[in-house]
């Protein structure tokens, strides 16, 4: 009869742990949920290293702290690491936050956890980086990347005056939205296809510098006449233009580039490419923290795409091109200028 006893207790035991394990999961109910008042918000970015996502943390911890939010930020573990944006995901849904921000590192690849966070009563919010579908979030907070491509584009055609390019394109992380549209609004805003003979090579670097640099050092190897260089983000851009530098190939080249941080507006100023097109983060930031903290209080979600704008940046300036100088862009970089 002690003996049953026993038993009937260590079973009771064991289900009273997994019954508490199973609402950990659930992150304890509806104190998670929007309308229970305080703002919990989760960021995941694509890397915790690139100057882009570092200054996009910085201000959403910033906004959150302005806001009364409480606020955790992880991150892949490089540009293209889904797997790590998914346990990211999940380690945050532990933790009972009622907001996730997210840049994915592929726009499909994190739908089913982000589908879990949704169904779990979690608002999810894309900055910088739009999921495929896009409404697979609730809301997308971002640059119009293929504005952004086009913009890039449009100058370097521009600064050509006339001549047929010749084009090397240093893309990013294959199959991500962000790299798909800038890539596609280049070649539109210099007029010309991926079929294009004028474009005598591509490589992709994921984001990364030394990539970058190893890869242009690839494509000159088969040939040194070019004129011009797409390059998707600041980073690449500074490994393009070391691999340029290193074969004395700087004069002839004209480059653009995509981001617009403080670095990025200076190699401009300094003349290591000829423009760049400056997004926002801290206003992606700003914009999601105050949405997650409105859904806290009224449980009002926001919808759609939102674009937080991009400008052109050069010394140079062109005919038909609008852009700013680098003293503006130095005052105004990846800061919350219109």
């Amino acid at each position: 009869m002690r003996q049953r006893s026993l038993i009937a207790l260590t079973l009771a035991a064991v289900l009273a742990a997994t019954t508490g394990c199973t609402v950990e999961r659930h992150w304890g109910g509806s104190t998670n949920t929007g309308g229970s008042g305080k703002a919990k918000v989760g960021l995941v970015t694509k890397t915790d290293t690139n100057p882009y996502f570092v200054e996009l943390r910085n201000s959403a911890r910033a906004a959150a702290q302005a806001n009364g939010a409480d606020f955790n930020a992880l991150a892949g573990q490089f540009d293209g690491d889904n797997d790590g944006q998914v346990r990211a995901i999940e380690n945050l849904m532990q933790q009972g936050v009622n907001t996730i921000l997210i840049t994915p590192s592929s726009s499909t690849g994190v739908l089913k956890a982000i589908k879990d966070a949704r169904d779990a009563g979690v608002l999810v919010i894309a900055l910088d980086t739009a999921t495929e579908p896009p409404d697979a979030v609730d809301a997308t907070f971002a640059t119009d990347n293929f504005a952004a491509g086009e913009q890039q584009g449009a100058y370097v055609k521009a600064a050509l005056k006339g001549v047929p390019p010749k084009l090397l394109m240093v893309d990013g992380t294959a199959g991500s939205s962000v790299d798909t549209q800038r890539h596609g609004g280049f070649l539109k805003g210099i007029g010309l296809t991926d079929g294009s003979p004028e474009i005598k090579g591509h490589t992709a670097a994921n984001g990364d510098q030394s990539l970058a640099q190893q890869g242009m050092e690839n494509l000159l190897q088969r040939s040194t006449d070019i004129n011009a260089v797409y390059s998707m983000n600041e980073p690449m851009g500074r490994g393009a233009y070391a691999a340029l530098k290193a074969r004395g190939l700087t004069g002839q080249i004209v480059m653009g580039s995509i981001d617009g941080g403080c670095e990025g507006v200076q190699n401009v100023k300094d003349g290591q490419y000829a423009a760049t097109v400056m997004q926002f983060p801290k206003k992606m930031a700003e914009q999601g923290v105050l949405a997650a903290v409105e859904y806290a209080k009224t449980g009002k979600k926001p919808t759609g795409f939102v674009n937080t704008g991009s400008a052109v940046i050069t010394d140079k300036p062109l005919p038909g091109v609008e852009s700013h100088d680098t003293a503006w862009g130095l005052q105004n970089c990846w800061g919350g200028a219109k």
